[in-house]
């Protein structure tokens, strides 16, 4: 446990007034002080965590970084883990994976590729592969730093730059980036010269498992390619916001062993 209080919503508000229309690196410089060690950048290795890191990691060469490795993402998202692990030496990077059990139990019930079959099939494996892992992964930290910002979904408009994540045990949540649009994340990129996913120049514009990611179509929104064969469901995985999945619920106590109170 933290040996301070973190903080409540009131100071949240009062703290994401403050920040707003100040540069991402002022809310990083604030939240490294008040909660290292037990902060974290959270990355897919998109264009706005790659950010992220780079400012982060001017600050303090010790921020810690997190991903979650779901098993099916592309191998070019593992080529630009190694460029940035050489860009900046010493950074502190952990892979999370998911329970090898609980994927197991998963695949034997559905099928590895049981996402294509329905809405719930696909935010099933989305909490096995990614929201499970990260969930427990944040029971030990205080704060995390997302890349998300306002323009990229309708679901995110209205985030603000400090939150209190009560689905996460109430800890600290920051989106720097929040006030950003997406071509002032490319043009912070391009001026410092940082390595990018090398799927942005096949067209894709959101990246995230291989099975799950394609690309956009000219005028197509940049989250359009996430699980495009969906239709009106959300494209979130659940990660960064609440979903209702109904029955799913009681699929997922079956898989992770917790049915009958095991």
């Amino acid at each position: 446990m933290s040996t301070y209080e973190l903080i409540d919503e009131l100071e949240a508000g009062e703290l994401s007034v403050a920040f707003e229309g100040e540069e991402p690196q002022a809310l990083l410089a604030w939240a490294i002080e008040r909660f290292s060690p037990r902060i974290a950048i959270s990355t897919a290795f998109q264009l706005d965590g790659v950010a992220l890191i780079d400012m982060a990691y001017e600050i303090d060469p010790q921020i810690r970084v997190f991903s979650v490795d779901t098993g099916r993402l592309p191998e070019e998202t593992y080529e630009l883990i190694e460029r940035l692990r050489e860009r900046y030496p010493g950074l502190s990077l952990e892979l999370l994976s998911p329970r090898a059990e609980e994927v197991s139990r998963m695949v034997g019930r559905h099928g590895p590729n049981l996402f294509y079959r329905s809405v719930e099939n696909r935010l099933l494996c989305c909490r096995v592969r990614k929201v499970l892992p990260l969930t427990r992964h944040l029971a030990t930290l205080d704060a995390w730093v997302t890349g998300l910002r306002r323009d990229q979904w309708a679901s995110r408009s209205d985030i603000r730059k400090v939150e209190i994540d009560h689905d996460h045990g109430a800890i600290v949540k920051l989106n720097p980036l929040a006030e950003w649009t997406e071509e002032e994340v490319w043009q912070y990129v391009r001026e410092r010269e940082l390595p990018v996913h090398p799927l942005y120049e096949r067209g894709y514009t959101s990246i995230g498992c291989a099975p799950c990611t394609r690309p956009v179509a000219p005028g197509e929104p940049a989250r359009a390619g996430r699980w495009w064969w969906e239709t009106n469901a959300p494209k979130e995985c659940g990660i960064h916001c609440a979903i209702e999945t109904g029955g799913m619920e009681h699929e997922l106590r079956a898989i992770v062993g917790e049915e009958d109170g095991g």
